[in-house]
């Protein structure tokens, strides 16, 4: 800033306005604000990016909690923050603690120890009110000046639920959720919710839960041997998520069975591949992107504001997705 101002003969201040965008600048005429950027590019100018933040009192990053980084949810929730953030000038770390409560808690002391501005935990159960400013999406846990975007579970399982038993189902097979993931319980009480309104009885053997903490296709794909091997009928299958339910697809097939002829499969989230599996899978659409991105921007209003929201939800609505993985039950014989 300073060769600038030498070699310019203008004042730092003057320079600091143009280069930065402040209002002050648009008092400086156009002619001498084309001469500073030309300089600027010329010498090679780049801003002190720390020197700013110390000045500021903000770093301008963010911390980001995920259980991990892999195909489906996160992913996509992730393209939407760091959409967000970076629109607003803002960089981020990101963490995985792969369920692990130790490293949730040092995730969060890693993050404070960096100066990150606050921190934005996605599917992670924060057991105790975490000390930085803080915005967390499909968490279970609601902290006091803590804003939790998250989806409409109950519509979500409606729209999935009236979707089969409108076609004709009966006998539908549920895969709930890892014990371990924050969404499993929620979701399920309000598969129950949905089942019963539309009369559809949700027989235990028909009820089986993805196990491990294996990030893929295989849990689901296991769990759907597992309905198979207890030779329980069923017409349709509601998966708790893509991922388990493309390797649930597979297992029937494994097991001489047609998807949708023989069971239909509706999946949960509308992950990228969805469309292109074979047959297209039928889903309940999380908008993910735009929960990261809402997520990102309450974020960065919390930090300029400086001042903490109420324990708040923002709710968002999610929308059935029917491609060729379902249709009407067979007439007679199937599982």
């Amino acid at each position: 800033m300073a060769t600038l101002a030498q070699h310019l003969g203008l004042s730092p201040a003057s320079i600091s306005r143009v280069l930065t965008g402040a209002p002050a600048a648009t008092s400086i005429p156009k002619a001498t604000q084309d001469r500073i950027f030309a300089a600027a590019k010329r010498l090679n100018y780049r801003p002190n990016v720390l020197a700013r933040s110390l000045r500021r009192g903000w770093s301008m990053t963010i911390g980001v909690l995920v259980p991990e980084v892999s195909e489906g949810y996160t992913t996509l929730v992730l393209s939407g923050i760091e959409q967000g953030l970076v629109r607003d000038g803002y960089c981020y770390f990101l963490l995985s603690h792969h369920h692990h409560e130790e490293m949730i808690a040092r995730a969060q002391t890693m993050f404070a120890e960096r100066s990150v501005d606050g921190l934005i935990a996605v599917d992670t159960p924060l057991h105790h009110a975490p000390q930085l400013p803080a915005i967390t999406v499909s968490c279970p846990v609601m902290h006091e000046g803590i804003t939790n975007v998250v989806l409409n579970e109950k519509r979500a399982a409606e729209l999935a639920i009236d979707h089969l038993a409108g076609l004709g189902h009966k006998r539908v097979a549920v895969i709930k959720g890892q014990a371990f993931s924050s969404g499993t319980e929620s979701r399920w009480q309000a598969i129950r919710h949905a089942a019963e309104r539309a009369h559809l009885v949700l027989e235990p053997k028909l009820v089986v839960q993805l196990e491990g903490d294996q990030v893929g296709h295989e849990p689901g794909y296991f769990a759907t041997q597992r309905l198979l091997a207890s030779n329980a009928r069923f017409t349709a299958l509601f998966a708790f998520n893509d991922i388990a339910a493309i390797g649930a697809v597979r297992a029937l097939r494994e097991a001489g069975l047609r998807v949708p002829q023989d069971v239909s499969v509706v999946g949960f989230d509308d992950v990228q591949s969805a469309a292109f599996q074979n047959p297209g899978l039928t889903t309940v659409r999380q908008p993910l992107r735009t929960m990261g991105i809402l997520a990102a921007e309450a974020m960065v209003r919390r930090i300029k504001e400086q001042v903490p929201d109420p324990a708040r939800q923002i709710l968002v609505d999610p929308e059935l997705i029917v491609r060729e993985s379902t249709c009407p039950p067979p007439l007679r014989g199937s599982r």
